[in-house]
């Protein structure tokens, strides 16, 4: 017997029973991003090498140890993307969409990292994120903010989730901090792990975000990167708190938030949650003012967020927000006899002319009545329609409600109609 084939580890089916779970997320996700005016951009899963290494940092995680990097026949290197923002800033640099303009851009599609595989983290998962360019002020800060909340609260999560905000200053204010908190951590080389030892002179920020207790503890009294903050990055970050607190949104200040990219300057925040077990980010994104020109466009200044789409239906699964979820099917069709086999089918397939966006599914597979009802009740429908020899002579049909207490009837065609558009 030949040996099955089974999916790569951390590259998993999402299979029929679960699919509709994920259209409900993916269609609250368009129906947000459309109430704001946003425009989708489609880009490829495969990008040159180099625009990962330059975007994201050579000394991260996701370029030292997770890119899933290959030669082509060319001898090219070529990577699987392993975020959004990158791919869109070459789309909007390649096809002149950027400079002196204002875009405001959402994307839906795969992405690959080679980690360790965990409940909600996998090596191909799928990422929503929105990328608005060309716009300085932090109104635009405060609007993908207000976004990612609409959409809490379309899906039913936003008692479950809660805000954390930083600002990481510019470029030279960094600069700065970076200096100060190498000079901090100099003094504690004994108490950092590997990890934090190996980050503290090339990527000194992200040891601020270090899971290990020892190492939080000793940052307890290291520098803050407060105190190294212009007037204009105060005033900045200032005018964001308030939009924010002027549209309700409550949020949390977190001074050690830095994230774990390089591109990312003033602005960035996290959307978290305890709903998971362990507190995890289920959002999270900032600003990234510098990433147009560093990837050879003309200066433009950038914000926006990413989410896993795993992560969102593990936490409507975990939360039981799923009652809503549509099932694929709206009116199932039996038949008696073989020409009502024949004569249902055709009828069918008007019903699906007539009524756009009706769902019908026609019982292929013959069996008797008993059976029929029973894959009826399978399919998720709201009603059966049973045709019989004597129904199709007379032009009536019976209905049978699978969802609703109401007793079976008979109708005739026409009225049928009357009764499909009411479902």
């Amino acid at each position: 017997m030949a040996k099955f084939i089974q999916a790569i580890r951390g590259m998993n089916d999402c299979l029929p029973q679960q699919t509709p779970l994920w259209q409900l997320a993916e269609q609250a996700i368009r129906d947000t991003v459309a109430a704001y005016g946003y425009s989708e951009i489609r880009t490829p899963i495969v990008e040159s090498t180099d625009l990962f290494k330059r975007s994201i940092g050579e000394v991260t995680d996701i370029v030292e140890k997770e890119m899933y990097t290959f030669d082509d026949r060319n001898g090219d290197s070529l990577t699987l993307r392993p975020e959004g923002t990158a791919c869109c800033v070459r789309a909007g640099n390649q096809h002149g969409l950027l400079y002196n303009q204002e875009q405001r851009l959402w994307y839906m599609g795969p992405m690959f990292r080679h980690e360790r595989p965990q409940k909600g983290r996998y090596r191909q998962f799928h990422q929503f994120g929105v990328e608005v360019y060309g716009i300085a002020d932090a109104q635009a800060d405060a609007e993908v903010l207000l976004m990612s909340a609409h959409l809490w609260k379309k899906l039913g999560m936003a008692q479950h989730v809660r805000l954390e905000l930083n600002t990481l200053g510019d470029n030279d204010e960094r600069a700065s901090y970076r200096d100060a908190l190498i000079a901090y951590l100099e003094q504690h080389k004994e108490a950092l792990d590997e990890d934090s030892l190996r980050r503290m002179y090339s990527n000194p920020l992200r040891v601020l975000d270090s899971k290990n207790p020892q190492v939080q503890a000793i940052l307890v009294d290291a520098p803050k990167l407060s105190e190294h903050l212009g007037e204009e990055t105060k005033a900045h970050f200032s005018k964001l708190c308030e939009l924010l607190s002027l549209a309700g949104i409550e949020y949390q200040v977190n001074e050690r938030l830095v994230r774990g990219l390089d591109y990312y300057n003033r602005t960035v925040f996290e959307w978290v949650t305890d709903s998971l077990g362990a507190q995890g980010t289920v959002l999270a994104g900032g600003r990234y003012d510098g990433l147009v020109q560093q990837l050879g466009g003309k200066a433009t200044p950038a914000v926006g967020f990413a989410m896993g789409i795993e992560r969102l239906v593990l936490m409507l699964e975990a939360l039981e927000l799923v009652d809503n979820v549509p099932s694929a099917v709206d009116v199932y069709v039996c038949a008696m006899g073989d020409n009502a086999q024949s004569q249902s089918m055709l009828i069918s397939e008007q019903l699906r002319q007539q009524h756009s966006g009706l769902r019908v599914m026609k019982h292929n597979a013959g069996g008797n009545f008993k059976k029929q009802m029973k894959k009826a009740d399978q399919s998720g429908a709201k009603i059966v329609l049973i045709f019989g020899d004597d129904e199709l002579e007379n032009q009536q049909v019976s209905v049978k409600f699978l969802r609703e207490d109401k007793p079976q009837l008979t109708m005739s065609m026409s009225d049928l109609s009357t009764l499909l558009e009411q479902l």
